[in-house]
């Protein structure tokens, strides 16, 4: 727990009750009250309590409501990261959000903003530098992160742990985590001059992922009005072995990791798996499993794609996209023949048309090859969710195809290579490296698209004045270029080879398909 600071008499004033109801330091919040740090711009509030700790018996439970506290409780420092491998500030009491206003009264009705990190959903924190909320609360908005549980302790299912859960279920903690603090900032993010009904989320690669689901989620009904995914999307089948964009398993399967991880621990009871050190959890030699959300017919109640076909999602504007190069950033293989032979075991009876529209050279893999890669983890992702959404719904999606990098010398080890993963952060989050600081190309992107995304969070829609006009997505127009002072709309990259792709996922939900996929 945070700690606390005990005051002799809470006056009434905790949020001024004086006419202009002006942010104080003190908040009242659920829970109790908290002190964050007031300057002439903004107020930070960080290291709030949104759910109770979930350790002992709460481990691998959904977030339980926040415990009380009596005083005042500092929320002047980030809460401690939840566990992960490597080193840092670590805890499995890591449920503490954080939240920058630049309100000035309790009645300012402002956006909110929401931050989730991604990491692969086994790393990532609220912490990071990067993060910093200042300069959006700066744009007028209110910003908020939200942490949750990540690895094993945050998505391993076990069927006793399905079998002790009023819905049936596990497995998906870490998802839950993030519902229960949006659940807190509907509750509470008036008192920082926030509108609970313009909240807009955003997130990049897991992150961008857990937005997708979250938007499809009938969980967060109500919660959510708008939503920007960074890489994201999870749209692909489930599927017992998992690849990038093939990541989802069904209940039942992930429940059979559950089992071989207890064995694996020496353990024979929930109890004792309960009682483990957390970082017994994060060891390596682990049977795999248990580190990424699944199908369990509850929080995510079927394969993403089949839902939207369905209009069973939440009906929010969209801005969504991926990056040039994200296949260098996991593409492997960098043998021809070991990337035919990767490509021909995931792919199967389709991999030879595959390697027809993402070809190898005789010696080299090139970006032509790792685009396969890119289109299923990133691309056709979005790009499916784009289509489907603007099929089934009535709110707009706004694609991007982010292109921003080096031209290398064609004798640099990177020639070639295009933009890659989370390439796009430092503009987002209008902290340029020091090297592009100078250029003034670099600059005109970072207020581009830093302005495109806050005009998101404020109004639904990227456009502004003195920005290229982005228009949602249709078959006409498909995607918003963001390339230094290039930003225009452009047909979707690769769409033919995205088409044999999306072929594959098609065959993958037939019978045929699945029981290959086995």
């Amino acid at each position: 727990m945070r700690k606390l600071v005990f005051a002799g008499v809470l006056l009434a004033s905790v949020i001024c009750s004086c006419a202009d109801n002006a942010i104080e330091e003190q908040v009242k919040v659920d829970g109790g009250v908290i002190c964050g740090t007031v300057t002439e711009n903004v107020a930070i509030y960080k290291g709030i309590p949104f759910a109770a700790p979930p350790v002992g018996e709460l481990r691998w439970k959904a977030p339980q409501p926040v415990i009380p506290w009596e005083g005042v409780l500092e929320a002047k420092e980030f809460a401690p990261a939840a566990v992960q491998g490597g080193r840092g500030n670590y805890s499995e009491d890591c449920l503490y959000l954080n939240v920058w206003t630049p309100a000035k009264t309790t009645k300012d009705k402002l956006p909110v903003f929401v931050w989730i990190y991604g990491g692969g959903f086994a790393g990532g924190a609220t912490s990071d530098p990067l993060f910093d909320g200042e300069v959006f609360a700066a744009s007028g908005v209110v910003y908020a992160s939200i942490p949750y549980r990540l690895g094993k302790l945050g998505f391993m299912a076990h069927p006793e742990l399905s079998a002790e859960n009023e819905h049936g279920v596990s497995g998906n903690y870490g998802i839950l985590d993030l519902v229960a603090a949006l659940q807190w900032i509907h509750n509470n993010i008036e008192k920082f001059g926030g509108d609970p009904a313009k909240v807009t989320i955003f997130g990049e690669s897991a992150g961008g992922i857990a937005v997708s689901m979250l938007c499809a989620s009938p969980l967060t009904k109500g919660l959510i009005s708008g939503a920007i995914s960074e890489s994201g999307g999870s749209f692909g089948p489930a599927r017992p072995t998992t690849y990038p964009g093939e990541n989802m398993r069904l209940l039942k399967d992930a429940e059979q990791d559950g089992l071989g991880i207890m064995s694996d621990l020496g353990c024979s009871s929930l109890a004792e798996l309960r009682a483990l050190p957390a970082e017994k959890l994060v060891s390596r030699g682990l049977t795999p499993g248990g580190g990424w959300p699944i199908v369990d017919g509850y929080v995510i109640p079927d394969d993403q794609f089949k839902m939207y076909q369905a209009g069973n999602y939440n009906d929010i504007p969209v801005l969504i996209g991926y990056n040039s190069d994200e296949g260098g950033s996991f593409s492997g293989e960098k043998d021809p023949a070991k990337h035919i032979a990767s490509v021909e075991l995931r792919y199967g009876p389709y991999a030879k048309q595959l390697l027809e529209v993402y070809p190898v050279t005789e010696t080299s893999v090139p970006k032509s090859a790792r685009d396969l890669m890119r289109d299923a983890a990133f691309g056709w992702q979005t790009w499916a969710w784009a289509r489907l959404q603007t099929e089934t719904g009535k709110s707009p999606a706004y694609l991007y195809y982010f292109d921003q990098h080096p031209e290398y010398p064609e004798d640099s080890p990177r020639a070639g290579y295009g933009a890659f993963h989370g390439a796009e952060m430092e503009y987002v989050f209008h902290k340029l490296s020091a090297d592009k600081q100078d250029s003034a190309e670099e600059k005109h992107l970072e207020n581009q698209i830093f302005n495109y995304w806050i005009n998101f969070a404020k109004y639904g829609n990227p456009n502004g004045e003195g920005l290229p006009q982005w228009d949602d997505f249709s078959v006409a127009k498909q995607t918003m270029l963001l390339k230094g002072t290039e930003s225009r709309m452009i047909d979707v990259p690769s769409e033919k080879a995205m088409w044999v792709l999306d072929s594959y996922f098609q065959w993958r939900r037939t019978p045929e398909g699945a029981a290959w996929a086995k």
